[in-house]
């Protein structure tokens, strides 16, 4: 009887330190992921990236017959871009930065006169103004400024981390989208034999998808950023280049992006012009918001991602929740990728039973 007792308490002692193991283990590979946070969303953003302008170079590929030519004239021509826009927009971008702190108490100021602020102020004991001119009082002494990135030292280091940053998300792209046709092939020799040309079609149809849901977002964003610039021009909103900028830049950010943007610009426009300027301001980029929802946005993102818009908002909402901004950013295309792969393997296969 003694034996069959020692066996059990060997085994469960075994069973325990095997778990202790494997919960020290994903501890470790845990720890490990968040040190190498940084790095894994560079390389994703880089990938990412590579992926929106696979599209593009396949076509240049085309005309000039090397895919080193072709990646050259997307990179030259990715720079060209950026340097025309930094001489153009950055300008007048920090100089009505500059304009919009020098002015922030100002329109504070008028911001708190209009009569539901103060009686929304009066019902709260003087909350939103206190608030307020303490936010516009800290902001606009450039000695806090500093402060707000913790310190000298921490804005130097802060801005060393971001161009070093900018500059691997830049290599990478460039490696990824040299050794791309490589990646692939080294991928899908990892299937059988004779799944290789089935798998390759869909890794090509996903690669086209992402590229095309890339290429689409741009342009939904750089839609609503010329309608918002277009239209704090004719109202005469002065930081119009600023706030076109920072629509732009949200407005990347799928389902909550464009209504940040537009509330970002109503309060802006409320707070320098007049009750019924900014009324107006705010109907029409409501009226454009609805049609970029159900017109615009849903016809470029069904014929580029093949994607339901509820699967869309749905997909962004989620990963958003899970990973922030750049969930927002991948959850799209990743649902896309997981609908071609239903379409494609799984409703086939079905079909045959």
């Amino acid at each position: 009887m003694a034996e069959p007792t020692n066996f059990r308490v060997q085994h469960a002692f075994q069973f325990g330190l095997l778990g202790g193991i494997g919960v020290l283990t994903a501890i470790a590979l845990g720890n490990a992921a968040i040190s190498l946070a940084g790095i894994i969303t560079s390389i994703i953003t880089a990938l990412f990236i590579t992926l929106g302008l696979e599209p593009l170079i396949q076509v240049i590929q085309k005309r000039v017959k090397k895919r080193s030519y072709a990646i050259t004239l997307v990179v030259l021509g990715l720079l060209t871009l950026v340097a025309t826009v930094a001489l153009v927009i950055l300008p007048p971008l920090v100089t009505q930065a500059s304009s919009l702190l020098v002015q922030l108490p100002a329109l504070l100021t008028d911001f708190l006169k209009l009569p539901w602020v103060q009686s929304a102020d009066a019902n709260l004991g003087g909350a939103i103004s206190s608030a307020l001119n303490t936010t516009g009082a800290y902001l606009i002494d450039s000695k806090n400024w500093p402060n707000l990135l913790g310190g000298v030292v921490q804005v130097g280091i802060t801005l060393f981390n971001g161009v070093i940053g900018a500059m691997t998300v830049f290599i990478l792209t460039l490696y990824f989208m040299a050794a791309l046709p490589s990646i692939k092939k080294v991928g899908i020799s990892l299937v059988s034999q004779s799944r290789r040309e089935r798998v390759g079609g869909l890794v090509e149809k996903v690669i086209d998808s992402i590229g095309r849901y890339v290429m689409g977002q741009v342009l939904v964003a750089s839609i609503n950023a010329s309608v918002v610039f277009t239209t704090m021009l004719i109202a005469g909103v002065e930081f119009s280049v600023v706030l076109a900028f920072v629509d732009f830049l949200l407005v990347l950010v799928p389902i909550i992006g464009a209504m940040a943007g537009w509330t970002i610009v109503v309060l802006v426009t409320l707070a320098s012009k007049s009750l019924m300027t900014a009324a107006i301001v705010a109907a029409v980029l409501a009226v454009y918001l609805q049609v970029e929802a159900y017109i615009i946005g849903p016809k470029i993102m069904t014929k580029t991602v093949n994607v339901p818009g509820s699967l869309i908002v749905v997909a962004a909402l989620a990963g958003g929740s899970l990973l922030g901004v750049l969930g927002s950013l991948l959850a799209i295309p990743m649902a896309a990728t997981l609908l071609l792969i239903i379409r494609e393997v799984w409703v086939p296969r079905q079909d045959l039973r």
